[in-house]
C-alpha cells in the first residue's frame, strides 16, 4: 500500500492535520505496529526531521506536505526520544513531547473531581520540572467540553497544531511536557469545543505570572525561591488569641498609596521601606491589601480578577511581594489579602465560557450573572470549580503567608435573589432563596482556612442579618472569624453627616448598634467603598466650617476606636485626606505640611497605642462584659458615656459630646471611687483642638448618679471625646 493510501485510510493523520485529535498521544511519539517501531511527528515549520537511534540520527520520511513525518525499525530508539529539526537552513535539536509519560496521579484526578485538591496548584498551570531526566515545563488545565487542547506560545509561533495535549480519560484534565522551556516563555490554551468546533484561545486558570498589561499571555514562572524569615512570626501568630487580641487594619491599594516621583507604581520592594515603616509607626496591627491577584483594569481596584494565582507584575515578581510580605512580619504587622470568590469578569481571553461551555460559571444567567457588576457568578455545586477556589485561598496562605482572606461579597452569594426581581432567580431545592451551595463552600473554605493555617483568619464582609457568620461550623456557622459590621458603619456616618443641631433627632444611631454588637465577632470598617463613587471622603462628610469639620473627624476615630469591635481605616482616613479616594493618583501627601492635618495623623497614632496598650479597649470586643452604658439617654445634649472593661477587671470610661458646645460641669455615675485622669482627649491642642478638658484630674464624690453610689464631674470638650482611667492622684 502506497503511503499517499495509507493517508487516506489513516483518520487520525487527518484529525491531527486538522487539529481535531482529542488524543493525540495515540499517532504521535513511539508506538509498535506489525512487528516494528513507528515513531511519528508533526512539525509543519519543519524541512527535515530526524531521530537519534542506537545507530545514530535517522531521517524521518515525509508522509504528508502538511508536516507529518514518520520513521520505522526494528529496533527501538532512546526513550524519551530526542530528535533533530531543520527549518530555514538552521537545525536544532530537542526531545520529543509525545515521547514523555503522563505525570498526573490518578490520586490527584480523584480528589480534584471530588473538590478536595486543596494544593491544585501545584498540579495545574504550567511547572519547570524534570521528566524522564529532562528539564522542561508540564502544562495542566481542566477543559471537560474539549475536543482538543494545545498550549500555544512564543516557543511555537501560537499554532494549535503543534502542541495538543494528551486528556486524562472523563476527568476533563489535559496534560502535556514541553522540553527546553524557560522562564521567559510566554504561553496561553487553545480549546476547540466538541459540540460547536468553536476555538477558543484563554490564558491559564492556574497561571503564577502574565505578561504586562495589556498583554493577556501567562508566563511560564519558576517556583518561588524566596528564603523567608518570618518563622518565629507565623510561630507567634499559631498560638495567638485572636478572639481576646487588638486588631487594627490599615486597608491599602498599594497602586494609590503612594507613587514615585514621576507618578508611577512604587515597587513591591520600595513599598516595603515605605509602607512597613509607616504602618509600624502609626501602630496599627495588621495591613489588608485590596486585591493584588492579576487584573486588567486598575479602575476594577483588583476586584475584577483575571489571573487569580497570580500577584500582579504591576508592583514586581511574586518574590518581591513575599518581601513585602515578610518584612511586615518581621515589623511584627499582619498582612490580610482582599479576596474574591464570588464573582470573574466575562473578559473572553479569561475564566468566562472557558472551554466553550459555562465551565466556572452557570448556564442560566438567573443562577450565573452578577447584573449590578456585569460578571459571572462561580457555580459552586461544580466540585471543580469549588476546587479551584479552594486551592487558590490555600495558595495565598502557604506560598505567601498571608494572614488572612477578607471574602468579599459574601451577601451575593448567600442568598440566590441577590439584587434580582421576581422571576430574574430560581430557587434551591427547598424552594428558597438561600445558595446551598455557596454555604457549603463558604463552611469548607473555612475550615480548610483554620485548620491547614493556625491562627490566620478569615473576615467576611457580609451586609445582611444573615445568623451566625463568624461562629464555628461544628455550631452550624459559617466560620468566619470575623465579620464587617456594616449596619454600625452606615449608621454612624449617617449621624455624623448631620448638622450637630440635629443630632438629638437621630441618637438612637448611636446606641442601636449595641442591640446586636455581641451577635458576631464584628469589625468596624471604614473602607474604601464609603470614600468613593461621590460619597466623599470621611472629612469631607462631615458638617460645619473647617474646625468643625477636623473636630468632627477627631470624634468619629475615637468613637470606633473605643466602641466594641476590630478596627479598619482606609488609607487617607488616618491624617484626614480632603478629597475622594482616585484609583490612579497618590494619596494627597502633602496636606500634612497643615497642622489640621498633622493632628489627625497624631490623633489615630495615639489612639492606635492606647488601643494596643490597655486591654480594656481590646480584649472583650467580643463579649458583652466588656462593655457597660454609663448613660445613653442624653438625646438633647448629644452625649454618649460608657466604660469599656477587661476580664482582669480594669476599665476606662469614654465620655463623646457631638456638638460643638463646651459641657462644664457634667457629672458621670462611676463604678469605683477615687481619682480618675484624663489618658486621652481629642480636643487637644496637640491634635488641632482648643485644649478643653480635665487637665487636672477627677476625684470622685459620693453623690449618686447614673445607678452608681460615685460620681464625678467633668468637663466634655466641644465635638470630642474623651478616655478617662481610674488612677493614683500626682
Amino acid at each position: 500500500m502506497t503511503i499517499v493510501a495509507k493517508i487516506k485510510q489513516n483518520p487520525q493523520l487527518t484529525h491531527i492535520i486538522d487539529a481535531r485529535h482529542h488524543d493525540p498521544f495515540a499517532y504521535l511519539g513511539l508506538h509498535q505496529s506489525d512487528g516494528q517501531y513507528v515513531f511519528r511527528a508533526f512539525q509543519p515549520y519543519a524541512s527535515k526531521v530526524w531521530l537519534e537511534t542506537p545507530s545514530g540520527w535517522q531521517a524521518l520520511q515525509r508522509i504528508h506536505e502538511a508536516g507529518a513525518f514518520e520513521w520505522t525499525g526494528v529496533v527501538p530508539p532512546v526513550v524519551p526520544c530526542k530528535i533533530r529539526l531543520e527549518e530555514n537552513g538552521h537545525t536544532w535539536e530537542t526531545y520529543d513531547p509525545y515521547s514523555f509519560w503522563p505525570s498526573i496521579s490518578t490520586d490527584e484526578l480523584y480528589l480534584f473531581g471530588q473538590g478536595r485538591l486543596k494544593q491544585a496548584y501545584l498540579t495545574f498551570g504550567a511547572h519547570l520540572c524534570e521528566q524522564q531526566g529532562v528539564q522542561g515545563v508540564r502544562f495542566a488545565v481542566w477543559a471537560p467540553t474539549a475536543e482538543r487542547v494545545s498550549v500555544i506560545g512564543s516557543f511555537n509561533r501560537w499554532d494549535g497544531r503543534i502542541h495538543p495535549m494528551r486528556v486524562h480519560g472523563s476527568s476533563g484534565v489535559w496534560e502535556i511536557f514541553i522540553p527546553n522551556l524557560t522562564t521567559s516563555d510566554l504561553y496561553k490554551f487553545e480549546i476547540r469545543n466538541r459540540h460547536t468546533s468553536h476555538i477558543h484561545v484563554k490564558t491559564d486558570p492556574y497561571g503564577f505570572s502574565f505578561e504586562a498589561r495589556p498583554g493577556t499571555s501567562a508566563r511560564v514562572t519558576p517556583s518561588g525561591d524566596y528564603v523567608w524569615q518570618d518563622d518565629a512570626w507565623l510561630e507567634q501568630r499559631a498560638l495567638a488569641d485572636w478572639l481576646h487580641a487588638p486588631l487594627n487594619c490599615y486597608e491599602v491599594h498599594l497602586g494609590s498609596w503612594r507613587r514615585n516621583a514621576d507618578g508611577k507604581f512604587l515597587t513591591y520592594r520600595e513599598l516595603a521601606h515605605e509602607l512597613v515603616p509607616y504602618v509600624q509607626k502609626m501602630g496599627y496591627t495588621h495591613i489588608e491589601l485590596l486585591p493584588i491577584s492579576e487584573h486588567p483594569l486598575n479602575e476594577s481596584w483588583g476586584y475584577q480578577t483575571t489571573g487569580y494565582f497570580a500577584a500582579t507584575n504591576r508592583f514586581g515578581s511574586p518574590d518581591d511581594l513575599r518581601y513585602l510580605i515578610d518584612c511586615c512580619h518581621q515589623a511584627g504587622i499582619g498582612v490580610i489579602l482582599d479576596w474574591v470568590p464570588g464573582h470573574f469578569p466575562k473578559d473572553d481571553w479569561a475564566l468566562a465560557r472557558f472551554d466553550g461551555s459555562a465551565l466556572y460559571e452557570h448556564e442560566d444567567p438567573r443562577l450565573g450573572e452578577h447584573q449590578d457588576w456585569g460578571t459571572y457568578i462561580f457555580n459552586y455545586g461544580r466540585n471543580e470549580v469549588r476546587n479551584f477556589l479552594l486551592a487558590n485561598a490555600h495558595y495565598w496562605l502557604a506560598e505567601f503567608h498571608i494572614d488572612g482572606l477578607r471574602v468579599d461579597a459574601v451577601a451575593s452569594m448567600l442568598y440566590l435573589d441577590y439584587s434580582r426581581k421576581a422571576g430574574e432567580w430560581l430557587p434551591n431545592r427547598h424552594g428558597g432563596r438561600e445558595n446551598l451551595d455557596a454555604i457549603d463552600f463558604l463552611k469548607q473554605l473555612n475550615v480548610m482556612v483554620h485548620e491547614d493555617f493556625p491562627g490566620a483568619l478569615t473576615i467576611a464582609e457580609e451586609s445582611t442579618a444573615w445568623p451566625m457568620i463568624s461562629r464555628p461550623v461544628y455550631l452550624g456557622g459559617l466560620g468566619f472569624s470575623m465579620k464587617w459590621n456594616m449596619g454600625w458603619m452606615n449608621d454612624t456616618l449617617s449621624y455624623f453627616e448631620h448638622n450637630p443641631v440635629h443630632r438629638r433627632f437621630h441618637h438612637d444611631k448611636l446606641t442601636f448598634g449595641q442591640l446586636y454588637a455581641y451577635s458576631e465577632n464584628f469589625v468596624l470598617p471604614f473602607s474604601h467603598d464609603e470614600v468613593v463613587h461621590g460619597k466623599r471622603s470621611l472629612l469631607d462628610k462631615m458638617p460645619g466650617d473647617a474646625w468643625q469639620k477636623f473636630a468632627n473627624l477627631r470624634l468619629l476615630m475615637t468613637y470606633q476606636m473605643t466602641m466594641t469591635g476590630k478596627k479598619l481605616n482606609f488609607m487617607g482616613n488616618e491624617f484626614g485626606q480632603g478629597r475622594e479616594w482616585n484609583v490612579n493618583s497618590s494619596l494627597d501627601w502633602q496636606l500634612l505640611e497643615n497642622h489640621w492635618h498633622q493632628g489627625v495623623q497624631q490623633l489615630n497614632r495615639d489612639l492606635a497605642n492606647l488601643y494596643r496598650q490597655l486591654t480594656a479597649l481590646h480584649e472583650l470586643d467580643f463579649s458583652p462584659e466588656g462593655f457597660e452604658w454609663i448613660d445613653c439617654n442624653d438625646s438633647d445634649q448629644s452625649i454618649i458615656n460608657y466604660l469599656r472593661r477587661a476580664r482582669d477587671g480594669s476599665f476606662v470610661l469614654v465620655l463623646l459630646n457631638f456638638t460643638p458646645v463646651v459641657r462644664s460641669g457634667y457629672r458621670i455615675g462611676v463604678a469605683k471611687p477615687g481619682y480618675y485622669r484624663e489618658i486621652f482627649n481629642s480636643d487637644a491642642a496637640c491634635y488641632g483642638g482648643s485644649n478643653t478638658g480635665n487637665g487636672k484630674g477627677l476625684q470622685t464624690e459620693a453623690k449618686p448618679w447614673m445607678g452608681h453610689a460615685q460620681s464625678i464631674v467633668a468637663t466634655l470638650p466641644p465635638l470630642g471625646g474623651t478616655i478617662i482611667q481610674l488612677s493614683k492622684p500626682d
